[in-house]
C-alpha cells in the first residue's frame, strides 16, 4: 500500500524537489501551497499523480484544512514534511513585531500546528515519519536573520523533545539543516557574495534542492533515525 506524504511549501524550490523525488517512489504526495498557485499546477501537470491543496499553515485553520483533506482522501497520513517558510534579511533593531510575528507564524508555528493536527492518525496507527526543513542558521545562528535564525532552531528544539516523546509510538521525527542551496530565496545574493560563501565551502559548491529531497528519502526508509539533525551544507559548518 502507497504511503502517503504532506510536503508544505511544496511549490517551489527545497520543497519542489521533495515532491518530484517522492512522487517517484510511488507515494501519495499531498502537496500543499499557499500563494504560488501557478507553480502547483504546474508541477501537478507534470506529474499527473499528486494532489495539490491551498491553506495557510501558519494558521491553525490552514493546517487543519491541509490534513483533513489528507486524510478524507487516504484516510492515513504517514509522513510529514514540514518545509514552509520564508525568509527576511534586516538588521534586529529594525525588525517589527509585524515581521516577527510574521516569521514565527511561518516557519516554526506552522510545524507545531500541523504535528498536532497530524498526530492524532499517527498514534493510532502507532507508526509516523516528520521531517521538519530548519537550516544552518538555526544551529550557527545568522547575523541580519535573527527572527529566521530563532524560527529555525525553534524547529530543530521541536524535533529532539517530539522524538523523545513520540518514540515509543513508533514515530520518528527529525529537522534537516541545510547550508546555502540553490533556491530563490537565495537569488539575491550578488556574484560576489556568492564567490565569497563558496570559497568558505570545503566541497566548493552551492547545494543543489534535490540533495536535500535524496535526504527527506533516506530518513523516510531509514526506521532507526530519530531526534537528529542532519547538516547538508558541503562542510560549510563542521
Amino acid at each position: 500500500m502507497a504511503k502517503t506524504v504532506i510536503v508544505t511549501g511544496g511549490s517551489k524550490g527545497i520543497g519542489e524537489a521533495i515532491v518530484r523525488t517522492l512522487s517517484k517512489e510511488q507515494y501519495n504526495v499531498v502537496l500543499n501551497y499557499n500563494k504560488s498557485e501557478e507553480n502547483a499546477k504546474k508541477i501537478q501537470k507534470d506529474l499527473k499523480n499528486i494532489d495539490i491543496i491551498k491553506a495557510d499553515v501558519s494558521t491553525r485553520k490552514g493546517a487543519k484544512e491541509l490534513v483533513e483533506f489528507a486524510l478524507h482522501k487516504y484516510n492515513n497520513i504517514d509522513v510529514l514534511i514540514n518545509n514552509a517558510g520564508i525568509s527576511q534579511t534586516k538588521l534586529f533593531t529594525d525588525i517589527t513585531d509585524e515581521d516577527w510575528n510574521n516569521m514565527i507564524n511561518t516557519n516554526l508555528n506552522s510545524a507545531f500546528y500541523m504535528c498536532q493536527e497530524v498526530l492524532p492518525n499517527m498514534l493510532h496507527n502507532k507508526n509516523g515519519c516528520i521531517i521538519n526543513i530548519s537550516s544552518i542558521w538555526g544551529i550557527t545562528g545568522a547575523s541580519c536573520e535573527v527572527h529566521y535564525s530563532v524560527a529555525k532552531a525553534g524547529m530543530d528544539g521541536l524535533t529532539k523533545s517530539l522524538a523523545k516523546e513520540l518514540g515509543p509510538s513508533n514515530i520518528r521525527i527529525n529537522s534537516i539543516a541545510p547550508g546555502i542551496i540553490n533556491t530563490d530565496m537565495n537569488k539575491m545574493l550578488s556574484t560576489e557574495d556568492r564567490k565569497n560563501i563558496i570559497e568558505e565551502i570545503p566541497l566548493g559548491k552551492i547545494g543543489e534542492p534535490v540533495e536535500i529531497a535524496n535526504t527527506v528519502k533516506w530518513l523516510i526508509e531509514n526506521s532507526y533515525t530519530t531526534g537528529q539533525v542532519i547538516s547538508v551544507n558541503g562542510g560549510w559548518n563542521i
